[in-house]
């Protein structure tokens, strides 16, 4: 389950998410089965994981028992480079070896047969941003490499998911407090953050 603060977080993303949606209509194209951003490695915050953790407990056990199964898997075929602390499953995102560690590997909780994700409702911040343009640190517009095809600037910058100022406050203090719960600061990725649970 998720906490009452985390509701709140993923309810305003998806309500930015649903509006940029809305917005970047024809030039999405993100549906059931294309899994271009499930693909690659990324970190997600102790929050992110303990929401994972929550969303597979509450699955159905079969499909929950295929989950636990390719995240063993990828755990231990990841545990061999993986550029950050295997014990605590803390990646070190800023090393340049995590740039480019295993972009090849598809997120643990997608079905490799329909090619969606078993923990949709639960995944992270960063995949409920995929799709429409979102600006990226060096203040540019970054944006699925399958979406907006041939897009003008102006087009893309009129479909930009915002997430505002108080949205990433209220999101660090949530972290925070995960980060506490846990015992552990810092990201991690997916297969390491559902290893135990």
């Amino acid at each position: 389950m998720m906490n009452g603060g985390d509701t709140e977080l993923v309810q305003i993303m998806d309500a930015a998410l649903a509006d940029a949606t809305e917005r970047g209509g024809k030039w999405l194209a993100c549906k059931p089965g294309c899994a271009q951003c499930c693909q690659g490695v990324f970190a997600i915050s102790q929050l992110d994981a303990e929401r994972l953790r929550a969303g597979l407990q509450v699955a159905d056990a079969a499909v929950a028992g295929r989950m636990r199964a390719r995240v063993v898997e990828q755990v231990a075929l990841l545990s061999v480079a993986f550029p950050g602390d295997v014990a605590s499953g803390v990646v070190c995102a800023e090393d340049e070896a995590f740039e480019d560690f295993a972009n090849d590997e598809l997120c643990p909780v997608l079905d490799p047969v329909t090619q969606t994700c078993d923990l949709y409702a639960a995944r992270p911040m960063t995949c409920r941003t995929f799709g429409p343009p979102v600006r990226s640190e060096g203040g540019g517009l970054s944006v699925c490499e399958l979406c907006f095809v041939g897009a003008s600037t102006e087009t893309l910058a009129k479909c930009e998911l915002v997430a505002d100022e108080e949205f990433r406050g209220v999101e660090a203090e949530l972290i925070a407090a995960a980060e506490a719960r846990a015992g552990v600061r810092g990201e991690t990725i997916v297969a390491f953050a559902l290893r135990s649970a």
